[in-house]
């Protein structure tokens, strides 16, 4: 058994604590906040192995320079001389080609179905009821042209073993014959599934304490010391943790903390917005994504969520009501007898997904210090990829063969 110290108790914090703590290991858990309201908390609680195609593809640039110019479009990036944004859009731009999308297609399916498969284990265990449900999602499209790329992008992925279909209108309303549409037609992933990221959270939670790990609320990390190339101590203020491997998974905090051992993490947080609404009526029983308007509806707990916006900027407190007006404005457009209002602005979440410029996270060894693994930078993606992330952290550290091909996530590609 050797000690663990993991700086961030997000869904990949959690995770890795989950398996490590499985396999043996005595784990400390350090969060600067108290667990409450992290970005795990408040996303789509969509599974997805339907989203093989990163980030980074070619149409992303000419699309994202032309949203920039609307208050109200789903992706923003805030124009500033900050040299870590440069950075990032520079690689950006590198990886935004056919190549790297097609090379990181079953990459990105296979961690995806491997946490899927993780995810149903973690259900069938007594104390995790967060409500797991596999009906897939809908991506819903209003014109020819999105059409024609959304079966395009079924085709691939059927070539790559996942259930995708098109279907037609009659074939959506015959899936949920309270909920009206005004789009001409919808990719059912059926691979794909939901759950209710606040049980979850709260279980893992309840869980990894009642297991013995030690989970540190508000203490944020302030100084690392290493000797050669090892990590010899993380401080959290006037106090000290020592352990034998230490995992960075802070989200778009991680820069950060990497920083403080002069490591650099190309990362930038992308804020994102979600509110609740209640919906006595059930109209939806499938989780939906609005093609052109970039919008994610869940039905959670008797309620659906709605969600959407990329705001790449610095980690701030602001609320963009524009983003958050262009969301709701998005949704009778696709669903006549769905209204939601704006919410007010306490009702608002907001949440910062840690996003990587070529698409894919960094999980693995971090090849300047023996003992530092790295789990962040899983965009749009994190609660879906947690318990993969957590599993293939546990498995490094412990010297196993991994589940799967890890060398496409590695920390040091940059």
């Amino acid at each position: 058994m050797s000690k663990i110290l993991i700086v961030g108790g997000g869904i990949m914090g959690l995770s890795s604590a989950y398996y490590l703590n499985k396999a043996g290991h005595e784990v400390t858990i350090l969060d600067k906040g108290d667990l409450s309201d992290n970005c795990s908390y408040g996303n789509a609680g969509m599974i997805v192995p339907s989203h093989f195609i990163p980030l980074a593809t070619p149409g992303m640039i000419s699309q994202g320079i032309r949203w920039m110019f609307s208050s109200k479009s789903p992706f923003y990036v805030r124009p500033s001389l900050n040299p870590d944004l440069i950075s990032w859009g520079i690689k950006f731009i590198k990886h935004a080609n056919a190549k790297h999308v097609e090379a990181s297609a079953k990459p990105l399916m296979e961690i995806s179905m491997l946490s899927k498969n993780l995810y149903k284990e973690l259900a069938a265990e007594p104390g995790f009821d967060f409500g797991l449900t596999e009906k897939g999602i809908l991506m819903f499209f209003k014109t020819e042209k999105a059409g024609e790329e959304e079966a395009h992008m079924a085709e691939k992925g059927r070539e790559l073993g996942l259930d995708m279909e098109v279907l037609t209108v009659a074939q959506c309303k015959a899936l949920q014959p309270k909920l009206e549409l005004d789009v001409l037609g919808a990719v059912h992933y059926r691979c794909d599934a939901h759950l209710y990221p606040t049980h979850l959270m709260a279980a893992l939670l309840k869980h990894l304490e009642a297991k013995g790990v030690n989970i540190v609320r508000n203490h944020e990390v302030t100084k690392i010391e290493t000797a050669g190339n090892k990590i010899s101590k993380v401080f959290t203020g006037t106090k000290e943790w020592t352990a034998d491997n230490y995992i960075i998974a802070g989200g778009s905090l991680s820069p950060a903390i990497a920083k403080l051992v002069n490591i650099k993490t190309p990362l930038m947080p992308g804020k994102g917005y979600s509110f609740m609404v209640n919906e006595p009526e059930q109209r939806m029983q499938i989780p939906a994504l609005l093609a052109e308007a970039r919008v994610a509806i869940t039905p959670m707990n008797g309620s659906l969520r709605y969600g959407g916006t990329m705001e790449l900027d610095k980690i701030n407190k602001r609320i963009n009501m524009n983003r958050v007006k262009g969301i709701v404005e998005a949704i009778p457009n696709y669903f006549p007898n769905l209204h939601p209002e704006i919410p007010a602005e306490k009702d608002i979440w907001f949440g910062f997904r840690p996003s990587s410029p070529d698409g894919l996270p960094y999980i693995g060894r971090n090849n300047k210090y023996d003992n530092l693994i790295v789990a962040t930078g899983h965009g749009m993606m994190g609660l879906s990829l947690g318990p993969a992330t957590g599993l293939l952290v546990s498995e490094v550290i412990d010297g196993k063969k991994p589940s799967i091909a890890i060398d496409p996530f590695s920390p040091n590609r940059f």
